[in-house]
């Protein structure tokens, strides 16, 4: 989790007044962990603290004192107070922005409390700025510690067709992902761009392998056979995180075969999944997209597992 600071300020330009509401600390079971986060202004909302009772009674409150309420930090016991069976409790920091306080906000590390900064939110702001490490968000000593909000995950999807649709509906709204959208005509995009998806139009897709990030995730999905075998061949010899292709055991049988003749080794192929998605789930795009994303989540989170277990 992290402090979406763009969100927060899109949402200020839009609306005005704000208030977003995170969760700051967690005893027992709860609906969300610390640092999920919602915004609410007069009329409609946005992301999540859990749903439920919890949920509504905060966005009521936020609702009500959008104007006048000035930033508290509430405590909630969601089996007596919610009639929820969560058992456990939270901590509930709730926070007022217009414009101009949303966009004073830091760009790496959002730190605020009562009384003096304590040591803690030293540490941390030190371990920041010399070593880049990022802090996990945290309510400790009366001080509220997030991290911003920043792209940490490339993501190019080639080809703007139905597939290509449902994976970005599927893919941008995940947290920290950076995604590129490419296609040979403008007219094969849809006309409303989701906020954050760069689009590059192209008459040779394939040449702009090279402006991809090395540890980018690429899912390939054009409507072009050929397009898609050169696709493949370039990003093999780019490198990249995890590369995706759609298509049969039958087209993977025959690319294989062509990249072996193109100079690429066993080892190197293997590297390219096809097809992407989970088979077993059907054909239709989304599910189709619905299963990357799977693949996608679960490869990220086997990195950091083994980043921990080596620290």
């Amino acid at each position: 989790m992290s402090f979406d600071r763009a969100a927060l300020i899109a949402a200020c330009r839009a609306h005005n007044r704000v208030a977003r509401v995170v969760v700051a600390s967690v005893k027992g079971s709860a609906p969300r962990e610390v640092g999920a986060s919602m915004l609410v202004w007069r009329d409609g909302q946005s992301g999540t603290v859990g749903g439920g009772a919890l949920e509504h009674a905060l966005t009521q409150t936020a609702r009500q004192q959008l104007e006048t309420g000035a930033d508290a930090v509430t405590r909630h016991a969601l089996g007596p107070d919610m009639g929820q069976c969560c058992g456990g409790a939270v901590e509930m920091l709730t926070e007022y922005y217009d414009l101009t306080r949303a966009q004073a906000l830091p760009q790496n590390m959002i730190a605020r409390g009562k009384g003096p900064e304590p040591l803690s939110v030293t540490r941390a702001r030190s371990q920041l700025r010399n070593r880049g490490q990022r802090p996990v968000p945290a309510y400790r000593d009366g001080w509220m510690v997030e991290p911003v909000s920043q792209p940490t995950r490339a993501i190019w999807i080639w080809g703007a067709g139905h597939v290509g649709r449902a994976l970005i509906a599927v893919l941008h709204p995940l947290p920290d992902v950076q995604i590129t959208w490419v296609d040979t005509q403008s007219e094969r995009f849809p006309t409303d761009m989701p906020d954050g998806v760069t689009q590059l139009c192209a008459q040779k897709p394939a040449d702009l392998v090279p402006y991809a990030p090395h540890d980018a995730d690429h899912l390939i999905v054009t409507f072009s056979h050929a397009l898609d075998l050169e696709l493949c061949h370039r990003l093999l010899g780019r490198g990249f995180a995890f590369a995706g292709l759609i298509g049969s055991a039958t087209k993977w049988a025959r690319f294989r075969n062509r990249l072996r003749d193109l100079g690429h080794g066993p080892d190197q192929i293997a590297r390219i999944t096809c097809p992407i998605g989970r088979p077993a789930l059907g054909k239709h795009p989304h599910v189709i997209a619905i299963g990357v994303a799977s693949e996608l989540i679960a490869a990220r989170q086997a990195k950091t597992t083994a980043w921990e277990t080596r620290a």
